[in-house]
């Protein structure tokens, strides 16, 4: 199979789809890998490696979009890569479509299939291409947190960790999943005090039984959230429905709750954020003010530290990248319902559920979609 590797077009989007190692697994099982020349330097990863790797090297993303069966970057395709797309052509990539009408109207009207790097699962009903980027996400947003914090930044100019003979920040963590829990290790370790929100108890237990009295765990409702926001000089979004839009945890109303100069991280702007004046923000303008609270918004967090991302997101993605290369799209989604999960669109039309739910559309069974 034809791999193509585009350069990434988002704004402050330095990551790229595929390290040099995996140029290389992929050449050594006969297949082509085509990469835009360029692509990995955001990530510290030199044209000469990719060739070293055996892949061939491409001035534009025009030839990649081209010639390639397989389209592995990381995030969503921007409106003109859309436009490159063609029928019987396979994506693979970030694509969050739930918040996302044109994105997913341009995928369906290019007759390409577009797989989910976040809806493809695993045995434990993990999202194991989701996992690094969110363990990434978490972390930062506590140092994002820590910094928007800052009185020069428009925060409250308090400090996370405290000094001795004054009390360190108060942090709450809505949502106790892959984001949720490092966000609140990273919060924790910097010496703040840390409350996770969560409507599972299982894993309410979990963080208890991890962390004992370092952490302090609360069932999620409308109560506690609004018990705890007087309190909390940062509040971290965190929640994640598979596919779907993000709840909305937190109003505009609820903002007067807080005090002047606290900050609001939202980690699930991707699926269209969990706090009501969430709007997506770009690393050149990462925060703006909404009453009083400064709110970060970010939508590519991780592509801030692209050489970190991009090896983390390899490690999970390349046996996927691999299996859809040996196999083919059919054969590959037949053998492995995990896989065929990540089918978001194919051949113009929805094949998940919680997408298509989310934007209204119909929905195909993902086996009906491919049945010949």
């Amino acid at each position: 199979m034809l791999v193509g590797v585009p350069t990434e077009t988002k704004v402050h989007e330095y990551r790229v789809g595929l390290t040099p190692a995996g140029a290389r697994e992929l050449s050594a099982r006969g297949h082509q890998v085509l990469v835009q020349r360029g692509a990995g330097l955001g990530a510290g990863l030199a044209d000469e490696a990719y060739e070293a790797a055996g892949a061939q090297l491409v001035d534009g993303a025009a030839e990649v979009y081209a010639r390639a069966e397989l389209v592995v970057k990381v995030k969503e395709p921007q409106p003109d890569e859309c436009a490159m797309l063609r029928p019987g052509q396979v994506l693979f990539a970030y694509l969050h479509l739930a918040p996302d009408r044109a994105q997913a109207e341009a995928l369906l009207a290019s007759g390409a299939t577009a797989i989910a790097y976040e809806t493809v699962t695993d045995a434990g009903g993990g999202l194991p291409l989701l996992a690094p980027m969110s363990e990434v996400a978490g972390r930062m947003a506590i140092q994002a947190g820590a910094h928007a914090l800052e009185k020069a930044q428009g925060g409250s100019g308090v400090l996370l960790g405290g000094v001795p003979g004054v009390a360190p920040a108060e942090v709450l963590v809505l949502g106790g999943g892959t984001v949720g829990l490092n966000a609140a290790r990273m919060a924790m370790g910097l010496g703040a005090r840390v409350t996770v929100v969560d409507r599972s108890l299982e894993r309410l237990r979990q963080i208890d039984e991890l962390y004992g009295d370092r952490i302090a765990t609360l069932y999620s409702t409308r109560d506690s959230i609004d018990d705890r926001l007087p309190r909390s000089d940062l509040v971290v979004g965190a929640v994640l429905v598979p596919g779907a839009a993000a709840p909305r945890l937190v109003t505009r109303a609820q903002l007067a709750l807080m005090r002047p100069g606290s900050v609001l991280v939202d980690v699930a702007i991707d699926q269209g954020g969990c706090f009501g004046t969430s709007r997506p923000t770009t690393h050149d303008a990462p925060t703006y003010e909404v009453d009083g609270i400064i709110h970060y918004c970010v939508a590519n967090m991780p592509g801030a530290v692209a050489r970190t991302s991009t090896f983390a997101l390899t490690n999970a993605t390349l046996p996927r990248v691999l299996e859809l290369a040996d196999k083919g799209l059919v054969q590959a989604l037949a053998d492995d319902v995990h896989l065929r999960n990540g089918l978001n669109v194919h051949a113009g039309r929805i094949t998940h559920r919680a997408v298509a739910d989310a934007l209204s559309l119909p929905h195909t069974q993902a086996t009906e979609a491919l049945a010949p």
